[in-house]
């Protein structure tokens, strides 16, 4: 069952299509990744879809429900966390909480949500006190406190450490297990990876695919990579000769070899036969940046001045 439908949406600022005949549909639990570099209209598309922009042109369902005509029933039934939210500084966290399970008829029990986000020991901490993993997890209970059915998270982990990232992707796939579907506003293609089910690439404005991750993945060449170091002499007509392998290249004593299928199980059985160990092997797959790539000409993280 589809609880977002988007349709041919279009939004134009200073003559400009900034989001240009985007559609997708978002299935009831999924995890949807809206993928894409800075300026490719993802954060346009999703305040579309939450009713805080009106389109230029298409059509919005969520939940059954025109974010344009039914903006007040949708803000009951989605939660949004925004790319840029502020919240005063001297204000505690039980506060901000309190405060906003006001705006809701059938509110979370906040104190609970708390601690299944792992914030009951900053319930008294102000919010200019808070890390910035802290306070991406304050915007995330804000966004569940109205014990929405869709939850927009926009460039969750934007500016947060390694460690804060990864923790904040496990707060991700508990508001799954919570039975809330996630729209996921990310740049970073391997958040989008670890944590989507499906994903619409966007790129300019346009959504170049909706796809699974591994699907985006598959579209590119599925060629295959595997980095070594020969403990002893190789001639490397051991490994050409092989049907798996298409090339092997050297950098300086590093031998790199591509090639599809079985690969690194064709090429290992070959060495060992041999009786050459492969030192500081390292097989490498095709990514999403790979996949965006192929399908845009350039790299995820080029600028788009919007």
């Amino acid at each position: 069952m589809n609880v977002i439908t988007v349709t041919e949406l279009r939004k134009r600022y200073g003559g400009r299509n900034v989001v240009d005949g985007v559609s997708f549909t978002v299935g009831e639990g999924e995890i949807f990744g809206i993928l894409g570099p800075n300026g490719a209209g993802k954060t346009t598309t999703v305040e579309c879809i939450a009713g805080l922009r009106r389109p230029d042109g298409g059509a919005i369902s969520v939940l059954g429900l025109d974010p344009r005509r039914d903006r007040a029933e949708l803000r009951h039934r989605l939660g949004m966390q925004l790319q840029e939210s502020h919240l005063p500084d001297r204000l505690t966290v039980a506060e901000a909480l309190e405060l906003y399970a006001t705006f809701y008829r059938d509110p979370a029990d906040w104190p609970a949500l708390l601690a299944d986000l792992g914030l009951a020991g900053q319930r008294r901490t102000r919010f200019g006190k808070l890390s910035g993993g802290q306070k991406q997890r304050v915007s995330i209970a804000l966004a569940l406190v109205g014990n929405p059915r869709v939850a927009v998270l926009d460039e969750l982990t934007t500016g947060l450490d390694p460690q804060a990232r990864r923790d904040t992707w496990e707060v991700v796939e508990q508001i799954r297990a919570r039975g809330v579907t996630v729209v996921l506003v990310t740049h970073f293609m391997d958040e989008a990876e670890r944590l989507c089910d499906r994903v619409a690439l966007l790129d300019a404005g346009r959504a170049v695919a909706v796809d699974t991750p591994a699907g985006l993945v598959s579209r590119v060449d599925a060629e295959q990579r595997m980095r070594f170091r020969p403990a002893g002499p190789l001639d490397d007509r051991l490994l050409t000769g092989l049907p798996e392998v298409t090339g092997v290249t050297r950098q300086g004593t590093t031998v790199i070899v591509t090639g599809t299928g079985n690969l690194v199980q064709a090429v290992i059985a070959a060495l060992a036969r041999n009786q050459i160990v492969a030192a500081e092997l390292r097989v490498e797959q095709s990514t999403l940046d790979d996949a965006f790539l192929a399908l845009t000409g350039r790299r995820p993280d080029t600028e788009q001045g919007a």
